[in-house]
This record gives C-alpha cells, sequence and structure tokens, in this order.
C-alpha cells in the first residue's frame, strides 16, 4: 500500500507560479512511477506528466510541456510539479498518482491515488 498527499495549491494570477508536492509513505518510492493528472469540474481526469521510478524519463501533455517540469526526489519520498507561466485553463484539482507501470498516461493504470489539491489561476 502506497499513500500519497499532495500539498502547494491555491490561487494565483495568470502568468504565476506554483509548486505542487506529493509525499509519499508505505512501499518503497522508488519502485513506482509517478505521475499528475488534474480534473476541472465537468471534465474527465487529464494526464499532465509522469516520471519513471529512477527519474531519468518525463513525460508531458503537449498543453504544459515547456511550462510545466515534473521531478522527484526518492530520498525524501516526494514527488513536485513545478508549474511556470499559469493560465485560466490550468485551473482544476490536481491529483498525484504512483504507478508500477512506466509513462503510462491512462488514469486506469495507476494504482494509488492522493486525495487532490486545488489549483485556481485567474486571468
Amino acid at each position: 500500500q502506497v499513500q500519497l498527499v499532495e500539498s502547494g495549491g491555491g490561487l494565483v494570477q495568470a502568468g504565476g507560479s506554483l509548486r505542487l508536492s506529493c509525499a509519499a509513505s508505505g512501499r518503497p518510492f522508488s519502485n513506482y512511477a509517478m505521475g499528475w493528472f488534474r480534473q476541472a469540474p465537468g471534465q474527465e481526469r487529464e494526464f499532465v506528466a509522469a516520471i519513471s521510478g529512477n527519474t531519468i524519463r518525463t513525460y508531458y501533455v503537449d498543453s504544459v510541456r515547456g511550462r510545466f517540469t515534473i521531478s522527484r526526489d526518492n530520498a525524501k519520498n516526494t514527488v513536485y510539479l513545478q508549474m511556470n507561466s499559469l493560465r485560466p485553463e490550468d485551473t482544476a484539482v490536481y491529483y498525484c498518482a504512483a504507478s508500477r507501470r512506466e509513462g503510462t498516461r491512462y488514469a486506469t493504470l495507476y494504482d494509488y491515488w492522493g486525495q487532490g489539491t486545488q489549483v485556481t489561476v485567474s486571468s
């Protein structure tokens, strides 16, 4: 079992930045690829970014590539999502998730989920 707790969400103006964190506990953190997803009201959950267990490979949805950076610190059992140049359309609840499969963009292939953190970008 892996427990995930997100933090760092909030309200920011367009063009601003936020850094989300996701602290993991339970099974060895480095065994899992980690992903960030988001869900806006009335929309399906959307893949945002993922990172391999050994931090070598990262994956992004096209809409955030170049603005968001996913990283992880396996010594701290934490994954991060640095979000720059935020836009109103980035407004959503952001979730981190853990998967035994590297690089997957499909939410159904993630085994563990956090409770989410709200990100609101005002125009």
